[in-house]
């Protein structure tokens, strides 16, 4: 899947993640991908919720050696 910015918030705990992703967010147009890498076990339910929220749309969920990936499409 092609992204139009990465974010690696790895080591960082709530609410950090999310708040370096409402800026990111805040500076791409409507439409454009956004992957976020996350260590923070709470952020898997913190981006669904998010996601819900804001009307940005979860793409993508994954977990691998205890990182967890994320992708959203701003609305």
């Amino acid at each position: 899947m092609q992204t139009d910015k990465e974010l690696d918030t790895r080591g960082l705990v709530c609410p950090l993640p999310i708040l370096r992703t409402k800026k990111a967010l805040s500076e791409m147009t409507s439409g454009q991908i956004l992957e976020i890498v996350a260590t923070d076990p709470g952020s898997v339910i913190d981006f669904q919720v998010f996601a819900e929220q804001t009307g940005n749309e979860l793409l993508k969920m994954s977990e691998a050696a205890e990182e967890f990936t994320f992708v959203l499409k701003k609305k």
